[in-house]
């Protein structure tokens, strides 16, 4: 068993996930990631020394399985960023309690399942460190919904809840709040209609870039003085 004490990103391996454990990473923390789908990308992490962990958490023995292994490596976690995430809508789905299903387990069970399982992991973090961090990646749709991504939307909200219910169980050793973006960055495949309608959702107007979203992680395990709270990353979108 190591004496490391690494922040774990899940879903680390593209996009934000990535930006973190690379900033992370430059800046002096062990890191640990996971990743569903291998990518050029996870060679490139692991040739810095960040421990990559291929992981599936839509189902029960995913998730057990990440977590056996977490508790066979460490003693102690400063800090776990459930970022993984799936994206999928309502739209053509011939299958939607299956979509309902993968949605709950990545986004609420799984979350649910490893902050309960490294509750200790986390408190050993935190007497060695002064404090240890519990961060949920939410989204803007837990405010006002989707009727395009209903079971997506209803799992992050259920997400969203867990911040409030664990903030409470972990308090004062373990931080527990969230990060609620709205758009950070574009996909390769947007099309310049659907980038122009996207911005104009917002009063900033703007792709801010993954930066933003590190930024507010950053914030939030430098911070000793909140917990059970929600930094939205939304450009002001619930005005416009």
């Amino acid at each position: 068993m190591t004496r490391k004490m690494p922040i774990i990103i899940t879903g680390g391996g593209q996009r934000l996930g990535l930006a973190c454990a690379k900033a992370l990473s430059a800046q002096g923390h062990d890191i640990v990631i996971t990743y569903r789908t291998a990518r050029e990308d996870i060679d490139l992490l692991e040739e810095q020394g960040i421990s990559c962990i291929q992981a599936d958490f839509s189902s029960v023995s995913g998730v057990d399985d990440f977590i056996a292994t977490i508790q066979d490596r460490y003693s102690a976690i400063r800090g776990i960023i459930h970022n993984a995430s799936e994206w999928e809508s309502e739209e053509g789905c011939s299958d939607t309690a299956r979509l309902m299903e993968k949605m709950w387990h990545v986004h609420v069970f799984a979350p649910y399942r490893i902050n309960l399982a490294f509750e200790a992991l986390l408190c050993a973090g935190s007497d060695q460190n002064g404090h240890a961090d519990i961060i949920h990646m939410t989204d803007y749709v837990t405010e006002k919904g989707s009727d395009k991504h209903i079971a997506y939307a209803a799992s992050k909200a259920g997400l969203a809840n867990l911040t409030c219910s664990f903030a409470k169980r972990f308090a004062p050793q373990i931080k527990v709040n969230s990060v609620a973006p709205s758009l950070l960055m574009f996909n390769d495949g947007d099309d310049a209609e659907y980038r122009e309608k996207a911005l104009k959702k917002s009063l900033l107007r703007k792709e801010p870039g993954e930066q933003e979203g590190v930024l507010a992680i950053q914030y939030i395990l430098d911070s000793r003085y909140m917990t059970g709270r929600t930094l939205s990353l939304d450009g002001g979108r619930h005005l416009a």
